[in-house]
């Protein structure tokens, strides 16, 4: 048993052997597969050097459009999640309000705006500002997408803190409640803390999400970002249109993964604090639950005794 998995059987001699040829299998599928898509690029004269040595030999690609575009990207993407993470937050406590004049109003805008494709609301958020704002016709693009994806990744967000917290044991809630702690104090010093770690991926998903649906405000809506660029790209460097989305498409790989690698640095950094004995930020001043409520038993059996 030493060295065995408690979870599956090791594998034996011929389950290693058919475990190798799928490998093998699998391997030579992805060899054929990756051949053909480079043939067929070759012969459309996608392989060239002159498609692809602009963005090694020619500063001004990245100087004039990628970096410009990377900008536009980011600013729209950061106001998005700077503004949706708090009023999603807000919008999930809200729905775990025991008031229902809180619970009713704030379940209706997060079902309302979660059903919306991000797309209309983007399109409908331009006409508004068109029709009953002063923003300035260059501002509009910025600041529609950003309130198309505000209002719908709130809408999600709030469904991933409300889900976050209900996930947790109901023991927590009733040894906070036991030492006399109110509601809005369990939510802060006991419930979020433990619910923002176990709903940290989810939400890193969510980012992610909002990072690339910026890239709708540049098809529709002629928004200044990344994606956007590719049409000045190819209209000025001989129609690499294939390089030109592969460049961009690397580019969003590493914009997602740097967000993913800081989203599981802080997961881990969180997860440590609290295994070491450190509190989590927000419950600073939290009592030990578990010993203050088997002090308070005591007490109570002694009492009755």
């Amino acid at each position: 048993m030493s060295g065995g998995s408690v979870l599956y059987d090791t594998p034996g001699v011929r389950a290693r052997r058919r475990n190798l040829l799928y490998t093998v299998v699998f391997l030579a599928a992805l060899a054929l597969t990756a051949w053909w898509v480079l043939a067929a690029m070759a012969d459309k004269r996608q392989l060239t050097a002159a498609k692809w040595s602009p963005f090694v030999t020619d500063s001004q690609v990245w100087t004039t459009y990628l970096l410009p575009g990377l900008g536009g990207t980011l600013l729209a993407a950061a106001l998005a999640i700077v503004v949706a993470l708090p009023v999603g937050a807000l919008l999930g406590l809200g729905r775990l309000s025991d008031h229902a004049w809180v619970r009713v109003p704030a379940g209706v805008v997060v079902e309302f705006f979660r059903a919306i494709p991000v797309l209309l609301l983007m399109v409908f958020a331009a006409q508004l500002y068109v029709e009953f704002s002063d923003v300035p016709s260059d501002a509009r693009p910025l600041y529609a997408v950003v309130t198309g994806l505000v209002l719908y990744n709130a809408s999600v967000m709030a469904e991933i803190v409300r889900a976050g917290i209900l996930s947790l044991p109901r023991g927590q809630t009733d040894a906070a409640k036991a030492v006399g702690m109110r509601k809005g104090r369990i939510m802060t010093a006991v419930l979020l803390p433990q619910a923002v770690t176990a709903m940290l991926p989810v939400l890193v998903s969510q980012l992610v999400v909002i990072v690339k649906d910026t890239a709708l405000g540049g098809a529709v809506l002629a928004l200044s970002e990344l994606l956007a660029q590719s049409r000045t790209i190819t209209a000025n460097y001989g129609a690499n249109t294939i390089a030109t989305f592969t460049v961009i498409a690397v580019l969003y790989i590493i914009i997602n993964s740097c967000l993913a690698g800081f989203a599981g640095w802080l997961e881990r950094r969180s997860r440590g604090t609290r295994r070491s004995g450190a509190v989590v930020p927000g419950a600073r001043s939290a009592p030990d639950l578990g010993a203050v409520r088997a002090a308070r038993t005591a007490k109570d059996e002694r009492r009755d005794a």
